[in-house]
């Protein structure tokens, strides 16, 4: 019954049990963040994002990502460069972006989130399979496993080189150099 002695419809209108109304909406502070799309939870955060390249050189991915307006910092590695992103979220825009600039020559994005790594293949711009991450790291170089755990940060990997702050200039200069050397053999 309701209050005015009316009776109360049944159906979807009917509350569960146990269901009961607070007295004031400090209770409910906070709810509506989570409905933000743009608020992921800070252990769904990336904490880390590779993208693992066959380019010959750190001064050339570092180039490509500069031309690219992806911000990152680039090491040489046996497999080929690897950019660490300064911004992990960025992961998906940089892979995209760096896989489009090397016009057909497939980047791996390797993430971390929340304890858990993954993988997936870029080509032209696009998103590919997600690839198993034990398969990628499987022969892949040691430095690659050290910054996905963080236990080797970008300062302190041997040689990096960084896109931000390179002019457009500079960095056809670099992927100019990098031609060069590889049409010398």
């Amino acid at each position: 019954m309701s209050v005015d002695g009316t009776p109360r419809p049944t159906g979807d209108d009917d509350l569960p049990d146990g269901f009961s109304v607070p007295d004031d909406l400090s209770s409910l502070e906070g709810l509506g963040e989570a409905a933000q799309p743009d608020a992921a939870p800070q252990e769904e955060r990336p904490q880390v994002a590779l993208v693992v390249t066959q380019v010959a050189g750190a001064e050339a991915l570092a180039a490509a990502c500069a031309l690219s307006k992806v911000d990152a910092d680039a090491i040489f590695t046996p497999v080929g460069a690897v950019a660490v992103l300064r911004d992990p979220a960025a992961g998906p825009a940089g892979a995209g972006a760096l896989s489009t600039m090397l016009k057909g020559a497939p980047v791996v994005l390797l993430v971390r989130r929340a304890g858990r790594i993954s993988a997936t293949h870029w080509t032209h711009g696009v998103q590919g399979e997600e690839l198993p991450p034990g398969l990628v790291l499987s022969d892949a170089p040691a430095v690659l496993e050290q910054l996905l755990l963080g236990t080797l940060t970008i300062d302190d990997a041997e040689n990096p080189v960084t896109s931000v702050g390179m002019s457009r200039w500079k960095a056809m200069r670099l992927l100019a150099a990098a031609a060069k050397d590889i049409r010398r053999g």
